[in-house]
């Protein structure tokens, strides 16, 4: 069982290369604590999804921690890695999205998969209930409590999720914040403004995924950039988008899984100190050993 870690993004807002900030006592990053987790639960391989450029960095701190623990491959997210008849202009820069990302890693994916951010602490609950699903072959989707993942530091983008007897029927992509006491969603689709309460769940881009989706991805992501019509320069190919377009196609369903697992992240540099006060805490609680790996 393969855990797919996205890992090619900068974080712009945060200032840098926020997916190799320490924030364990002993340098540990949060992808350390991600995939301590994971393997606890029972998932054997690890696929990062890096840019070509920040190999050796993972390699010599991440890999050399876990790679005698763990199968470890690298995938790079090269914007020439597209289906034949495929470009987009030789000037772009940034990276086509995370549909594009899991597109460039289908061939180290040889069963079923989860799939999660580097950037992004989702606590050891969501790692076993993401893994049982996998089991039972389904599609899902970790659902956090909106106000477990919020920052007091700013606005943030949500996938915010509406269901039905524990299938989601839609995710609606939004800019989140806390507004005199109340949560407001702003959709990025230009829709009107809307509140929810503080356990209305929202993705993470924590979702558990079975290996057929991986050739279907291989002809969706063809169609999207033949039929786009927009700038190639700007646009992004969007796995929860591409996960949608097969769900619809296959008739299969969506599963919100909810957790209580509190959701942490680094989406400004001020919340950085917050994730560190978080992490000792869990450490003084004995749920991490205040050095995760040791070499064998």
């Amino acid at each position: 069982m393969t855990l797919v870690i996205m890992a090619a993004g900068m974080g712009s807002r945060f200032g840098g290369l926020k997916q190799i900030e320490p924030v364990g006592p002993n340098g540990e990053f949060i992808i350390d604590y991600s995939i301590y987790d994971a393997i606890k639960a029972g998932f054997d391989k690890v696929v990062f999804i890096i840019k070509e450029e920040n190999y050796e960095i993972f390699k010599s701190t991440i890999g050399s921690r876990i790679e005698n623990i763990v199968e470890v491959e690298y995938v790079f997210q090269d914007i020439k890695n597209l289906p034949q008849g495929i470009s987009v202009p030789e000037t772009r820069v940034k990276p086509l999205g995370t549909g594009h990302a899991l597109y460039c890693a289908t061939k180290s994916i040889d069963g079923p998969f989860a799939v999660i951010s580097a950037d992004d602490f989702y606590g050891r609950e969501s790692f076993g209930l993401l893994k049982e699903s996998l089991k039972k072959g389904e599609y899902s989707i970790i659902g956090y409590k909106i106000g477990n993942t919020l920052t007091e530091n700013g606005s943030v983008k949500r996938g915010v999720c509406f269901e039905k007897n524990g299938i989601i029927e839609k995710i609606v992509e939004s800019k989140v914040e806390r507004i005199d006491g109340k949560i407001v969603g702003e959709p990025l689709s230009g829709e009107p403004k809307y509140e929810v309460d503080e356990n209305h769940p929202v993705s993470m881009l924590m979702c558990g995924i079975q290996k057929e989706f991986c050739e279907f991805l291989k002809k969706d992501i063809y169609n999207y950039f033949k039929n786009f019509s927009g700038d190639l320069s700007t646009c992004e190919y969007l796995l929860p988008d591409a996960l949608n377009n097969y769900l619809n196609e296959s008739h299969k369903e969506l599963r919100l899984i909810p957790t209580n697992a509190v959701w942490k992240g680094v989406t400004y540099s001020s919340d950085l100190d917050e994730l560190k006060q978080y992490i000792n805490s869990l450490i003084q609680q004995g749920i991490y050993p205040s050095k995760l790996y040791t070499k064998k």
